[in-house]
């Protein structure tokens, strides 16, 4: 048994002070408040559980930096994407999301979703094992010390009625049948790993091949990217006389089990949908201001029933608590009012509802039975001094630089603002100047 001591932590019932928790194989035994700390291990600050990063290209990391030398939109932005792509290889891969997913526990992040579609090496061909690169991704997770849900991506066209472009090659199994038989082959993990299923969009993954792709893991996490760009509405219009968000409820698409990612150009029926088949909406606010996709219509979508899950996507920024305010400062942008979102409910987006978009529903929260997962954010930094030390604080305030120690399924990943186990910068260093030489 392991005990840690909390000197504020964020229960379901709120702030509680003093709050002494006990971990045996990784999950929470008791949770108790205004409790003496005695040989436990501290924790100061605020203490909040693990927090969930439902969107990530893990390679995307390797453009930081360098695609902001032009003026160019989001599709020479992908031109400078497919180039990294282009040379990665198994051992390269794993080596960059190893400092990637590094980076990420070092500010909270203790579940990532990684939305995956490099599959196979330079032209299409297959590795020995045609699952190389995403077992890279999850050796590169459980050695960075966090859990992975593999969202293992069906991408089988260059857009719609386009063929595929020759970095594209690696992306496609061919159809959504092989895609499917490759992806059911991924089995034999650890529970800190799930396989999910997605589909890259409406541009690479035709109509008449969506519904075997919801069909592939049907319990599993099912993601999307959905309505990113005004471009893809438009030539989804104009393929299929309906919106992306039309063409995936007519194929079986949207459920509670499912993400739609981005979801920023929605009209009120999209919408609707989204909200009455609970599909969650996974908004990724840096990297859609960076790539200059537009605002997505969040309040719209709560209050028709859809859930916030948050992402960082292509890693312009991680950095969860950037994310949360993101969604309610954006929509301020948008509306010219304050108030949308409370600090308590964007927390409950990074936190208990984004693990459960994963298939981590035991996880987001300090309470038994729970994965016990703790992150303690400081409140004596430049950031959050004389804040109040309050929910709002976390939200509005901190950032993951205020990341001071995390835990994850009762193991310390992170000690006094350092990771345990990795030089984290020299990692990416290394691993992207490998990849962008």
């Amino acid at each position: 048994m392991t005990a840690y001591w909390c000197e504020q932590a964020l229960l379901p019932t709120g702030l509680a002070s003093g709050v002494l928790v006990t971990v045996v194989d990784g999950r929470f035994t008791s949770v108790s408040a205004d409790a003496v700390a005695g040989d436990a291990v501290r924790l100061n600050g605020i203490v909040v559980p693990g927090l969930a990063n439902c969107h990530s290209h893990a390679f995307h990391r390797a453009l930081r930096g360098r695609t902001q030398t032009e003026r160019g939109t989001f599709w020479t932005w992908r031109e400078q994407m497919y180039s990294v792509a282009s040379v990665l290889t198994p051992d390269s891969y794993y080596q960059l999301a190893r400092a990637v997913y590094g980076e990420m526990v070092l500010g909270g992040i203790t579940a990532v979703g990684e939305f995956h579609y490099l599959h196979h090496a330079p032209g299409g061909k297959r590795y020995d094992d045609p699952n190389a690169m995403g077992q890279a991704l999850i050796a590169a997770a459980q050695d960075a010390g966090l859990r992975i849900t593999l969202l293992d991506t069906c991408y089988v066209a260059g857009g719609i009625d386009q063929p595929l472009n020759e970095t594209q090659q690696r992306f496609s199994d061919g159809d959504a049948s092989a895609w499917a038989s490759r992806v059911l082959s991924l089995t034999g993990f650890s529970e800190d790993v799930v396989i999910g299923a997605a589909a890259h969009s409406v541009r690479g993954v035709p109509l008449e091949q969506l519904g075997a792709v919801a069909a592939a893991l049907p319990t599993a996490p099912l993601h999307i990217h959905m309505s990113e760009q005004v471009a893809e509405n438009e030539a989804c219009l104009a393929a299929y006389g309906r919106t992306p968000a039309q063409v995936l409820d007519e194929t079986g698409f949207l459920d509670a089990r499912t993400s739609a990612v981005h979801a920023t150009h929605l009209t009120p029926v999209d919408v609707g949908l989204l909200g009455s088949s609970a599909t969650y909406s996974c908004f990724c606010p840096t990297t859609e201001r960076d790539l200059a996709d537009g605002i997505g219509p969040s309040v719209a979508l709560r209050d028709a029933g859809s859930r916030l899950t948050l992402g960082s996507d292509s890693h312009a920024v991680i950095d969860l608590f950037e994310e949360m305010r993101a969604v309610e400062l954006d929509e301020r942008l948008a509306s010219q009012e304050r108030g949308h979102w409370s600090a308590a409910e964007l927390l409950t987006a990074a936190t208990v509802d984004g693990h459960r978009s994963l298939g981590f529903a035991d996880a987001g929260v300090i309470e038994v039975g729970a994965r016990a997962d703790l992150v303690a954010v400081r409140t004596s930094g430049v950031r959050t001094a004389g804040t109040g030390a309050s929910v709002e604080t976390l939200v509005f305030a901190a950032s993951a630089l205020d990341v001071s120690d995390v835990i994850v399924s009762g193991r310390q990943v992170v000690a006094d603002g350092n990771h345990v186990k990795l030089d984290v910068a020299a990692e990416l260093a290394a691993s992207i100047s490998a990849v962008t030489r």
